[in-house]
């Protein structure tokens, strides 16, 4: 059972570095994601997770850092990684730009799908994106509620299967500030690594 799980993972992890990198190039042509503005926004607020490694993680442990924030899954077969290795490659490049404000980032992929995306699972998901990528799951009640206060939709699409099946979710990057304060976000649409370094460079201080 484990063992058809792993092979499951991995191969979804396979096909989405092929699709990140064949629909990453396709929009090289495509008109940037505009940026939207979540300033004063009443979203957001304090959760207590778990990380890729079981660790017990709070939202005041990003205190004083900005984040850049996905909410997905990874049994997602298109838009969540590809979203995410853009979301790696932006945020590599504001790094590599400015190192001391790079720093000042903290990448956080929020599941929402806490049924099969347990620490073990998410551990090599996010570690394929983002060195410092910290992956977060929970009870269904938990991340129901950070869903909700993120204002984040989500809904599992029922198939018969309790193993296999999709979730139906909005997709976007969002900005929050070190106070923990909405800044900004970024649609699926349109996205590109180019986007997420301008907001960043926009806004991190």
């Amino acid at each position: 059972m484990n063992r058809g799980k792993n092979l499951r993972l991995w191969l979804v992890l396979a096909i989405a570095v092929a699709i990140a990198g064949l629909l990453g190039w396709m929009r090289f042509a495509a008109p940037p994601a505009p940026q939207g503005n979540l300033a004063g926004a009443s979203l957001g607020g304090p959760f207590t997770l778990t990380d890729q490694n079981g660790q017990s993680v709070r939202e005041a442990d990003f205190a004083g850092r900005y984040r850049l924030i996905y909410f997905g899954y990874g049994f997602c077969p298109d838009v969540c990684p590809t979203d995410l290795a853009l979301l790696g490659r932006g945020l590599k490049a504001f790094e590599a730009s400015d190192a001391a404000r790079g720093a000042r980032v903290a990448p956080i992929f929020i599941t929402i799908d806490p049924q099969r995306d347990t620490p073990a699972a998410l551990k090599p998901f996010v570690a394929a994106f983002h060195p410092r990528l910290v992956g977060l799951t929970g009870t269904p009640d938990q991340i129901a509620a950070v869903a909700r206060a993120y204002g984040v939709y989500a809904k599992r699409m029922e198939t018969g299967d309790p193993e296999n099946y999709l979730m139906d979710h909005s997709a976007m990057v969002y900005l929050y500030g070190p106070d923990g304060k909405p800044i900004g976000f970024l649609p699926h649409q349109g996205l590109t690594a180019e986007a997420i370094t301008q907001m960043l460079a926009t806004h991190v201080r």
